[in-house]
């Protein structure tokens, strides 16, 4: 993970990003769809297909939706960009949703979870994909699924649904003579596919951490830990999304919903054992990212440990050397009285107190080396 632009303070980017979750007023009833002036512009493309035929557009009137919805097939309508919450409203109306799962749709980012209302399905789950030099991005995809439709909105995240149209493009495959309970499985098994190179990612940065605490540059200590703690919040918050989402994949096998064909729930099994697996690995980060920061505080107190032993080392060997030379330096008048400092006017005496001062010091460092202090 490259350092990013510096913010207010000098500190990185990533470690100040945040998402705030967008919500309604508080003088606003429950239910009501507020505008949010950072949401993306909205736009609605649509894929009906059957098993012969494939066609899509972009979709400029939402009414021509409710037409479609009336055609044999399956139709899946991609909405991306939350800003319009009037076209949010009629796709909502269009397919009998409540005004309560319009909101969440809204109001990102929700915690992951399913909902069963009888004659269709919504899922919250986020979606998440590496940024250029910027850390991690994510945001939530809401899906909603009836029996001949596939609702998805979105802002950030849609370019992993991209796998998806592409399989429904080449006319090959299980998808195209499915009905809507494997489309809603494959869009949201890319989601939690695309988990995965981020994890590795996470992983190969931890490696990096790990090997830079052992071995430290003098610039790079405290890049280190901003870096480190940068990493442990991405992981954390990972952890707070995976787990709800294994939660509601379990809860999507377990549902007596009739919109779920027996063959495609044993798809989703398997996608329960891959969001599994993804939010056991960000589990084990995770641990690991503290471990390692546990690691640097107690390396960096060990090198500090070092730095005062070899300075009271040196303080120790200097100790009697200042005594001595303290004591000839008094300078007392050796013609007042025989016993002022006679080795003041010894022949040797200069000699003899610099070889006595360098008899302690190499005794000192001898004596230090044997007891294993050096």
């Amino acid at each position: 993970m490259a350092v990013g632009r510096q913010d207010r303070g000098g500190w990185p980017s990533w470690v100040t990003r945040t998402r705030r979750k967008r919500h309604t007023p508080i003088d606003q009833a429950p239910g009501t769809l507020v505008s949010h002036g950072e949401a993306l512009a909205t736009s609605v493309h649509t894929a009906a297909y059957t098993g012969e035929t494939l066609r899509e557009r972009q979709v400029s009137d939402v009414g021509d939706i409710e037409t479609m919805l009336a055609e044999p097939g399956v139709l899946w309508v991609d909405l991306h960009g939350l800003r319009d919450v009037g076209v949010i409203e009629r796709l909502g109306e269009a397919i009998g949703a409540h005004r309560l799962m319009l909101e969440d749709v809204v109001n990102v980012p929700q915690r992951p979870k399913v909902e069963d209302h009888d004659d269709h399905i919504f899922l919250t789950l986020i979606a998440m994909r590496l940024a250029d030099g910027d850390g991690l991005k994510a945001g939530q995809v809401s899906l909603a699924m009836g029996a001949n439709y596939v609702f998805t909105f979105h802002e950030e995240g849609g370019d992993c649904l991209d796998p998806v149209r592409a399989r429904l493009r080449r006319e090959t495959g299980r998808i195209r003579g499915a009905g809507p309970d494997y489309l809603m499985y494959a869009l949201v098994d890319a989601v939690i596919d695309g988990y995965f190179p981020v994890l590795e990612h996470y992983g190969e940065q931890l490696e990096e951490m790990e090997a830079a605490i052992v071995h430290p540059t003098r610039e790079g200590g405290r890049d280190t830990i901003l870096r480190l703690h940068a990493l442990r919040r991405d992981l954390l918050g990972m952890r707070r999304r995976f787990g709800p989402l294994r939660d509601a994949v379990g809860t999507m096998l377990r549902c007596e919903s009739t919109l779920f064909e027996e063959e495609t729930l044993a798809y989703i099994n398997d996608m329960h054992d891959h969001i599994t697996r993804a939010s056991d690995l960000a589990d084990s980060y995770s641990e690991l990212s503290g471990d390692l920061m546990d690691f640097y505080l107690s390396m960096s107190s060990h090198r500090m440990n070092e730095v005062m032993k070899v300075l009271t080392i040196i303080a120790t060997i200097f100790i009697p050397l200042s005594f001595i030379a303290a004591v000839f330096g008094m300078n007392f008048d050796g013609g007042a009285s025989p016993w002022n400092m006679p080795e003041l006017r010894w022949y040797w005496g200069y000699p003899a107190a610099l070889g006595l001062m360098l008899a302690l010091a190499c005794g000192l460092i001898l004596l230090f080396r044997k007891r294993g202090w050096l």
